[in-house]
């Protein structure tokens, strides 16, 4: 079976997997904090680190998988189907319109292939689940920021302009907190990981990492429970909505930030089943991801061989 390599960019964390079928035979991961790069740097100066970062870890990956037939990059952002130009990254603050795909092809010199990392993701996650065609999927990432992706009769669906499913600045508090979309109010900016850590500073008048107010709620810190269910309603609500577009019966939560969801889950199916219309109630399978943070890597790599 072909080799491929799927590439998961992260606000904080870089990954890189060679993939045989859908399991990773080799992984390197690298905790990258892109995001505070580009709030430190200038756009010219952390693109061009950022691009180094990724292909140092490649070309490591190919000198021992020379026969890599495909390269794909899961990146946080608005992707331009046509060209894999990242239009925007609202976590990855200043890179407009940069050309991933052409910058990076040019250092590897090999071609690259791009999709959004939470519709990779998705798109991972379908085919380690094994989900048969007929059934659509719902993703949602909570990480750095706010990711979805969908798949429907086995295809990722990314949209006319490439950026459909952007589920975390869909505006879950008008006039709330700005968001790096310019934007106020958006989801991730209440259900992320930096959201979380937003709600317990404002509760608390300290910053804690989200991981750490995991912690803290915990042992019992009001301000650290309610940090997490602030997040789980504005994700109730969002995905109440969402499905009322789509009708999507399995939807599959996802993200470093979903590993505290016993800290959501009462908050989460109390606000979704007050918000879903009654006809759905009942009728929706809203799971934890089980594969782990892997579903980003082999996605990436099979939506490249889909390309090539």
């Amino acid at each position: 079976m072909a080799l491929r390599i799927g590439v998961d960019i992260g606000g904080t964390n870089l990954r890189v997997g060679v993939v045989d079928g859908l399991k990773i035979i080799h992984e390197t991961r690298n905790y990258a904090d892109f995001a505070n790069l580009c709030k430190t740097n200038s756009a010219d100066i952390a693109w061009q680190k950022i691009i180094a970062a990724t292909a140092e870890i490649l070309n490591g990956a190919l000198s021992q998988y020379p026969q890599v037939e495909s390269i794909g990059i899961g990146f946080p952002g608005f992707i331009d189907p046509l060209n894999g130009h990242v239009a925007q990254s609202p976590n990855l603050p200043g890179l407009l319109n940069v050309n991933l795909a052409g910058d990076l092809s040019e250092v590897i010199k090999r071609p690259v292939i791009v999709e959004n990392d939470a519709l990779a993701a998705a798109y991972g996650e379908y085919q380690l689940m094994q989900i048969p065609v007929s059934d659509g999927l719902i993703f949602m990432g909570l990480g750095t920021g706010v990711g979805g992706g969908l798949i429907q009769a086995g295809k990722a669906v990314a949209g006319e302009h490439g950026f459909a499913m952007e589920v975390g600045h869909i505006i879950t508090t008008p006039n709330g907190r700005l968001c790096g979309c310019g934007n106020h109010g958006c989801l991730e900016q209440y259900a992320s990981a930096t959201g979380i850590s937003k709600s317990y500073e404002e509760l608390s008048g300290h910053y804690l990492a989200a991981h750490e107010i995991a912690e803290h709620a915990a042992q019992g810190d009001a301000n650290a429970k309610q940090a997490y269910e602030i997040a789980a309603i504005a994700l109730a609500q969002s995905l109440a909505h969402i499905l009322k577009v789509l009708d999507v019966k399995r939807v599959l939560i996802g993200g470093g930030v979903s590993q505290a969801w016993h800290l959501m889950e009462t908050s989460f199916n109390q606000q979704f089943n007050a918000d879903l219309i009654s006809v759905l109630r009942g009728r929706v399978q809203v799971e934890i991801s089980s594969t782990g943070d892997k579903a980003g890597i082999v996605g990436a790599a099979l939506l490249s061989a889909s390309k090539t």
